[in-house]
Order: C-alpha cells, then structure tokens, then sequence
C-alpha cells in the first residue's frame, strides 16, 4: 500500500518546513494526477490511520484534489483532456505521448488555523 507511505512522506515534507509550528497546521491539500494511481479513498484511510498513531497530528485535515489527464497534440498545437485512457487528439485523431497534466503528486497547499 502506497498511500502509506506518501501519508509519512507528507507529514515528514511538513516537519521539515512547518516543525516549530506544526500545531498550527489545520489543512493539507495534495494535488495528484490521474495517472499518479492514488486512490482518494485510500489515501484518506491512511493518512486517518498515520494520524490515529500520531496524536500530535490529529486536528489536521487531508483534501486530495484530482487532475485530469491531459496531453499535447504535436499536429493541432493543442492540448486536449485524455479519456478513458486513449492518448488520441479529439480533434485530428492523432496519437499522443506527451502528457501535459496527470502524472503529478504533490503538496498544493497548507493552510493554518486562525489563531
């Protein structure tokens, strides 16, 4: 199980900027692309179990936002959004494997309580 492991290498991305004031930490939004395989439904569940085990962390919320695929048309100089996984441009029906969007994973925003 992946998610596991991106949940502690979240928490220890937010020690290592945040340490002094990570109780102030109130939101963790991710970002991840469709082709990065991170299911929101279970990275939720792990980031709910590294937080049961970890008290110091347990008022801090997780959002996973989802990127849609998308990928560049070399003939119509377009991007265009990738579905069901043919990497064809809607347009001209032409093969793609430049992926624009979608393979991504990361820490879009952290946000605090207000104090």
């Amino acid at each position: 199980m992946h998610e596991l492991s991106i949940v502690k290498d979240i928490f220890d991305t937010l020690n290592d900027h945040y340490d002094s004031k990570i109780e102030d930490v109130a939101k963790v939004q991710i970002t991840a692309g469709l082709l990065s395989n991170v299911q929101p439904v279970l990275i939720q569940n792990a980031f709910d179990a590294f937080i049961a085990d970890n008290k110091k962390y347990n008022e801090i919320e997780l959002e996973v936002l989802v990127n849609d695929i998308v990928a560049y048309c070399e003939k119509c100089h377009e991007n265009f959004e990738v579905k069901y996984h043919k990497f064809v441009c809607d347009k001209c029906l032409t093969p793609s494997s430049t992926i624009v969007k979608g393979n991504e994973l990361f820490i879009s925003q952290v946000l605090f309580k207000n104090k």
